[in-house]
């Protein structure tokens, strides 16, 4: 998939969520398209991750809708789902498996990119002398570059990401912010919150609040 000659569009249309009787926010509208970063901001415990949650079609909003190309996502969960890549706090990866073993784990899930060398993918990410390890064995910022990695096998073009640079030192947060750019400079498209700041060099980075002040 050439994402730099596909043009996506996610669109928010006056969504709304309520978790235990308690509004986290209402009426929220915004549009994202391709090439385009958005990070989302907000005190902890605003709803931020329910946020997330619902552009992933995982929760229902208590009101509005989210659609993909102008069609609501709970309509065709299928194609939707196959043009997300989701990272939330967890990392997703399997304890008992080796670094090389859970990307493999990964890839045979099916939706990645053709001819994927999972060697290669390690050394992009800084794990190239942990292949066999176990991640188990990984230290905290090791096993979020090894559930980061995923995005580099991927063929979705949207990543949602829930704190994608917690656990990371600086150098791991720029190599991230560096892939952050080359994705959406090939067309593709990122929502994500974090509690550091983030610099990128080549895409401007949209903001959104939410939350009642």
């Amino acid at each position: 998939m050439d994402l730099a000659e596909t043009t996506t569009v996610l669109q928010v249309d006056k969504l709304s969520c309520i978790r235990n009787d308690i509004e986290l926010f209402c009426d929220l509208n915004f549009k994202l398209q391709s090439g385009q970063v958005l990070q989302i901001e907000g005190a902890n415990g605003c709803g931020k991750t329910s946020l997330l949650r619902i552009l992933c079609g995982l929760m229902l909003p208590a009101d509005g809708e989210v659609k993909w190309n102008g069609v609501n996502i709970q309509h065709d969960r299928i194609e939707y789902n196959n043009n997300i890549a989701y990272i939330g706090h967890h990392n997703g990866i399997k304890a008992d498996l080796s670094c090389e073993e859970n990307l493999q784990f990964f890839h045979d899930l099916g939706n990645t990119k053709e001819n994927i060398d999972i060697d290669d993918i390690l050394d992009k990410i800084g794990l190239q002398e942990k292949d066999e390890s176990l991640a188990g064995k990984l230290s905290a910022g090791q096993r979020r570059r090894l559930a980061l990695a995923r995005l580099l096998m991927t063929n979705a073009p949207l990543w949602i990401l829930d704190e994608p640079f917690t656990a990371l030192d600086p150098k791991g947060r720029e190599l991230i912010e560096g892939y952050f750019d080359q994705h959406c400079s090939q067309g593709g498209m990122i929502i994500f919150t974090t509690h550091h700041a983030v610099a990128l060099e080549h895409s401007q980075i949209q903001f959104l609040r939410i939350g009642h002040e």
